[in-house]
């Protein structure tokens, strides 16, 4: 367990459109981090799904340092969580949580989908009040990369 004096305090605000640089390169080094069962090619593709689509149709927040630099973001359509991202360097000092708190106080009980290959966000996920309520055998374009449905329970 971590001492509680290395949790980081995030400032949580919304989506400048002078950080999407910052949070292109915030998802690649994630994804890198995380998504283990995509290749590079995998990786190129959805780079430009998530540059071109997912982040200008969806109410992003971003959470910032005390710099106000970028650390982490997460994409809301209503109270679905469809995208939520931190540094690799800021793993495990509370932003994913900060910025989950902050959807919460938002938009009420959540739900989001996870790639099931990935087990650090599923036990990220299920620690933070989730709980699986259905698997889909396929992403959402069409991959074999399977996802679980999650809410709050």
């Amino acid at each position: 367990m971590r001492p509680p004096w290395s949790l980081l305090f995030v400032r949580i605000r919304p989506l400048q459109h002078t950080d999407l640089p910052a949070l292109l390169v915030i998802w690649e080094q994630s994804v890198r981090a995380t998504h283990a069962f995509l290749s590079e090619q995998d990786i190129q593709a959805l780079l430009p799904i998530v540059r071109d689509q997912a982040l200008p149709h969806l109410e992003v927040w971003v959470a910032s340092d005390d710099a106000d630099a970028p650390i982490g973001f997460m994409g809301l359509d209503g109270n679905k969580v469809e995208a939520l991202f931190v540094s690799p360097t800021r793993f495990r000092q509370g932003g994913g949580r900060q910025l989950l708190a902050h959807a919460r106080a938002l938009k009420g009980a959540l739900e989001l989908d996870v790639n099931e290959q990935n087990p650090r966000a599923v036990a990220f996920y299920l620690a933070n009040g989730f709980v699986v309520s259905g698997r889909s055998p396929l992403d959402g374009q069409g991959n074999p990369f399977p996802l679980l449905h999650l809410k709050e329970a």
